[in-house]
């Protein structure tokens, strides 16, 4: 049914109460909340009329940004630091490389020498006292004197 608007009689005098001049309201029925689809709502306009209408769903509230901990930042700048430095020394290590093998081969060699130097007279007392047999030892004494300052010091040795 076409919607047909009702006009104020134009031929019959006014009178309070008039159906024509003041149509009453037409009811429609009334939906249950719970049956609204999604998006509709029933709303109050500002002129005190309450009707449905759509209306945007209502966005998420974003959480508040939390500020960077101290120690992660500390942990970023420190991470690549660490990296350029290991690197570093393996570059370090790489050249260094021939120079430390020859060290080690002049450290062997001082350690040899040091062995040598005190392995060789305990040897040599030892070989000395088994090839003499168990012949008494020898004991030299030596006395030196001088007079003065410049003096010439003289000296007696006694074997024993």
């Amino acid at each position: 049914m076409p919607y047909e608007p009702i006009l104020p009689s134009t031929t019959a005098p006014a009178r309070y109460g008039d159906p024509i001049l003041y149509p009453t309201a037409v009811q429609h029925p009334v939906m249950p909340l719970a049956e609204l689809p999604p998006g509709v709502q029933l709303v109050t306009l500002p002129n005190g009329i309450r009707t449905l209408a759509y209306t945007p769903p209502a966005e998420p509230v974003p959480a508040p940004v939390q500020p960077i901990p101290a120690w992660a930042k500390t942990t970023a700048l420190l991470a690549p630091t660490l990296g350029a430095g290991i690197a570093a020394a393996g570059f370090g290590i790489a050249y260094a490389a021939p120079g430390l093998i020859a060290m080690t081969d002049a450290l062997w060699a001082a350690i040899t020498l040091i062995a040598a130097g005190v392995l060789a007279p305990a040897l040599l007392r030892t070989t000395r006292r088994a090839g003499q047999g168990t012949a008494p030892m020898q004991h030299i004494t030596q006395n030196i004197s001088a007079t003065g300052l410049f003096g010439r010091a003289t000296g007696t040795l006694n074997n024993h």
